[in-house]
């Protein structure tokens, strides 16, 4: 094996989301002799973001105080706020929208197309951003402190040969690497293991929220317009709700969030996503309308009391990668941005990570999630007691003189022979697509079928054993696409994995019952290509 080739810099930061760029062109506007390189593991900027996306924009005003001369292609100023509670065929808008929920002064963005945006304004500055680079391994120094990432070989054959066009990862050193690699990033979970970041926090909690964009009939889209909703299709005891934005061109973005501490093993957060989608109110937006795009993607929801540690030696984490995400405005890209520009003024004047972690607890970022710590968890107990919960936390502000624990999301699946049987009053589906491989089409996911699986499980005769009897196996249920699945041939069941099909979105790593799939970072440039999601 010949020497890889090294690359230095004084930064190497993980991740071309919203925390990553704006670390990135903060550094750069207060230190601009400093060396900054930003790798992404997507093909482009932008095509593994998805997000709702409503935006505080006060963070973007600081960080680009002329943005709005220029905007993202999709920016559209928030409109009016609908909250919904549904039923089968019907349902009531509250008469008031809850507090979180006011979007007056905000914005309706593709944080996708915003992530392409902002690349070319780090570039001015000098910062070196390099999409298709997957960092696959941390690199550590003879002190064990984080020494940068070692970006993954390509042309690696499923069998672990060199392909004809095999190219040699290189090392990418630098004196601080900054993690903004979004929920459940794969670098991060290892550090936080290693130095044992989560020893004084809960468990970490995340949502799956499952995404379109669609074209719709002229007429029909109210630019600018907010919905969400709560109730149908979800049953009471499981946390799920909507979203629906109406952007310009007659466009509208929805999606659906279902809380991975769902306990049905049999709940098909896909299902969910498509059966809102048939509810009257939002059929009659999309008829006659077409998909121009679609994903899912992971949403950190365990908040203040499962922030870990966010530095370690030659280290810190920033935005979803710390797990910044505000649940009740279930809004985290200012969070992710205003932590992100934090760490680069830290940075600046320190030169180190040491510091990093007791400087953001102690700023807005911290006391933002302290306020709502005890939202997400109020749900465990059902939806009644969520929001009368949420309600009380609103009119206190959060000064609830007790904090609610988070569990594992895996944990919380109940075995079958024990499991409650909600009543799942679903309708017939009509509109497209009509199932999840078809929705994969719409996420552009490309892998080279002849790489290494990503997704490794450490021991596959559970899935046909034990989990099969326990759980019946709902990793053939609860990936929105169709990844994993149980094929049965002359020798038996047998675990196939569909790797080609994954949308990155770490549900699988996240609720696996056995916690025995491990989801890594496959070739740069693999995986979804999400256009304005």
């Amino acid at each position: 094996m010949s020497e890889r080739d090294v690359m230095e810099y004084d930064v190497v930061t993980v991740g071309a989301g919203p925390a990553g760029l704006a670390f990135a062109i903060r550094l750069k506007q207060l230190k601009p002799e400093m060396s900054v390189c930003v790798i992404e593991k997507a093909s482009t900027i932008g095509a593994h973001i998805l997000s709702g996306a409503v935006i505080e924009p006060q963070p973007l005003d600081e960080l680009l105080p002329d943005w709005r001369k220029n905007p993202p292609p999709i920016c559209v100023p928030a409109g009016k706020d609908e909250f919904w509670i549904l039923s089968k065929t019907g349902g009531f808008k509250l008469p008031i929208v809850p507090p979180q929920m006011n979007n007056h002064g905000n914005f309706i963005v593709s944080l996708g197309a915003m992530c392409a945006w902002l690349a070319p304004q780090a570039e001015a500055l000098g910062v070196e951003i390099y999409p298709g680079f997957a960092a696959a391994e941390v690199l550590f120094d003879e002190h064990d402190a984080v020494a940068g990432v070692r970006i993954g070989d390509m042309g690696v054959a499923k069998d672990g040969t060199h392909k004809p066009g095999y190219t040699q990862g290189i090392d990418i050193k630098a004196k601080l690497t900054v993690l903004g690699e979004g929920a459940r990033g794969h670098l991060t979970k290892q550090l936080v293991s290693k130095y044992h970041l989560d020893l004084h926090s809960d468990p970490q909690s995340y949502s799956i929220g499952i995404k379109e964009l669609w074209q719709v009939k002229p007429g029909v889209c109210e630019p600018g317009k907010i919905v969400h909703t709560m109730g149908w299709p979800a049953d009471p005891k499981t946390y799920g709700g909507s979203f629906l934005y109406h952007l310009d061109k007659d466009r509208i973005a929805l999606g659906y969030v279902s809380g991975l501490d769902y306990k049905d093993p049999n709940y098909q957060p896909y299902e969910a996503f498509q059966q809102w989608k048939n509810h009257p109110s939002v059929k009659a937006l999309l008829e006659g309308g077409t998909i121009l795009s679609a994903g899912a993607r992971a949403i950190v929801t365990g908040g203040y009391q499962s922030l870990p540690k966010l530095e370690m030696p030659g280290a810190l984490l920033i935005g979803d990668a710390a797990g910044l995400l505000n649940v009740p405005k279930i809004k985290g890209t200012h969070q992710a941005m205003r932590s992100g520009m934090m760490a680069a003024e830290h940075v600046a004047e320190f030169g180190r990570s040491e510091g990093w972690d007791a400087q953001l607890r102690g700023s807005v970022v911290m006391r933002e999630l302290k306020k709502v710590r005890n939202f997400k968890p109020g749900f465990k107990k059902g939806r009644v007691f969520g929001l009368v919960n949420s309600g009380w936390e609103t009119l206190t502000m959060g000064l609830s003189p007790w904090t609610m624990a988070v569990t594992p999301d895996y944990s919380a699946t109940q075995k079958l022979d024990v499991a409650e049987k909600p009543k799942r009053d679903y309708v017939e589906r009509t509109l497209p697509p009509r199932d999840r491989l078809a929705g994969v089409y719409y996420a552009a996911t490309e892998h080279d079928e002849d790489q290494p699986i990503h997704l490794h499980v450490s021991d596959t005769d559970i899935c046909i054993t034990t989990c099969a009897s326990e759980f019946g196996n709902p990793c053939t249920r609860f990936c929105p696409a169709g990844v994993y699945e149980i094929v049965k041939d002359e020798s038996g069941p047998r675990l196939q994995i569909n790797a080609a099909n994954c949308v990155h979105c770490k549900t699988c790593d996240i609720k696996d019952p056995y916690q025995i799939i491990n989801w890594v970072t496959p070739e740069g440039g693999a995986g979804p290509n999400y256009l304005n999601l």
